[in-house]
């Protein structure tokens, strides 16, 4: 219920007026004084769009807290609706891991307790092993989504219409496996490169450490991650060659589409390895601001995000197997199918349609002689699940 509350951003007092029943209700209903007889959960059900026997399921584990990538006005009820989808895609993924093995996940292990243990250098360290995991090399990175994407994290990207927001993660005790969320809001590609390097820093580095609410250990933490997508996007040795001294904004413009990082990035890259110093980069970023302004750069559309493919090709596995029908599949999850388009990146009203496609995913060898599914409305109903 908690859950569903988030997901939908709406109070008990809304919430309460749209079911039909009084606040009071919602309330002993969230605290598991009291079910919803039959015909309110029907009515619960259509208002949050969700199955009513997702209400009985067994909540999952708690996934380690998501950091988010945000400024300080982004609103609670705000980081509470993107913490509910992230658990929504969590519920996606288990549901699908019944019938597919998703790519094992391959990331540097770091076992850091306090983000003040973490030097640059260990940062510096862990964007080339990653890279060295990966097989990656030190030139610039063609598709990041999908490389992160061939490492086993779930990565979604979709409109959130909360600009401040712009990704969050967390590790999912449940699949032990990392799930990244990206703001799709703003369409440039360069920041969903950085986006995503920034993200894949934290699972890496903060693995490990409690969430605070302490400004400055969120700050050092941001700045953590910050120089770990430098690192990982511009390796020191190939990018440190392919720059020309004095610097420019014009030199940077051209290094931009080949290693697909913004110019702000690369002036902030350029100081971490002492290519230039505090001042020259003030003085960069008074040039490009007064140039170009402060939120874009040219070039910014010359390249289209990178979207991610793997759950999105997961379903279209399973229904191009004959595993599951396309139009059973928001339905066996137990989520509404726009919900599940989404989260998933698949086209809106997809699924009620097939294609066939390359798969990232396998599916599992199935013991039994008809591993298809037919319908999902059978199973057994479970207690009202409050935590829903």
């Amino acid at each position: 219920m908690m859950q569903a509350l988030a997901a939908r951003a709406l109070s008990q007092v809304q919430l309460a007026a749209m079911v039909g029943v009084t606040p009071a209700t919602i309330s002993k209903w969230k605290s598991g004084q009291q079910a919803p007889e039959a015909e309110a959960l029907e009515s619960l059900s259509k208002v949050i769009n969700v199955s009513p026997e997702w209400f009985t399921r067994p909540l999952p584990k708690k996934g380690s807290l998501p950091l988010f990538r945000s400024n300080a006005s982004a609103h609670v009820s705000a980081r509470a609706m993107l913490e509910a989808r992230l658990e929504w895609t969590q519920d996606i993924v288990l549901a699908m891991s019944e019938f597919v093995d998703f790519p094992d996940v391959n990331l540097p292990v770091r076992t850091f307790t306090d983000p003040q243990q973490i030097a640059n250098s260990d940062i510096e360290e862990a964007a080339s092993e990653c890279r060295d995991l990966w097989s990656l090399g030190r030139r610039a990175i063609p598709d990041l989504a999908l490389a992160v994407e061939g490492a086993g994290v779930i990565v979604v990207r979709e409109e959130t219409g909360i600009a401040p927001i712009e990704g969050l993660s967390a590790w999912s005790h449940e699949l032990q496996r990392p799930l990244i969320l990206l703001s799709a809001d703003k369409g440039n590609g360069f920041r969903s490169r950085f986006d995503l390097a920034h993200e894949l820093g934290h699972l890496i580095l903060h693995k490990g450490i409690d969430r605070s609410t302490d400004p400055e250990r969120y700050k050092l933490m941001e700045s953590q991650a910050h120089r770990f997508a430098g690192a990982f996007l511009l390796p020191a040795e190939t990018f440190a060659a392919d720059v020309r001294t004095p610097v420019t904004l014009d030199s940077l413009l051209l290094l931009k589409q080949r290693w697909g990082v913004s110019v702000a990035a690369m002036i902030m890259r350029l100081e971490a390895l002492k290519i230039i110093d505090a001042d020259a980069k003030l003085v960069l970023f008074k040039r490009r601001s007064a140039r170009w302004g402060a939120k874009s750069e040219p070039g910014d559309d010359a390249r289209a995000p990178e979207q991610p493919r793997l759950l999105k090709r997961t379903i279209e596995l399973l229904s191009s197997s004959g595993v599951m029908p396309i139009e059973s599949v928001s339905s066996y999850i137990g989520l509404a199918a726009n919900d599940v388009e989404k989260l998933a990146g698949l086209p809106e009203r997809y699924l009620s349609g097939k294609a066939s496609v390359f798969h990232l995913a396998k599916l599992k060898s199935m013991v039994s002689g008809d591993s298809s599914i037919k319908s999902a409305d059978s199973g057994v109903v479970l207690p009202f699940n409050r935590s829903r």
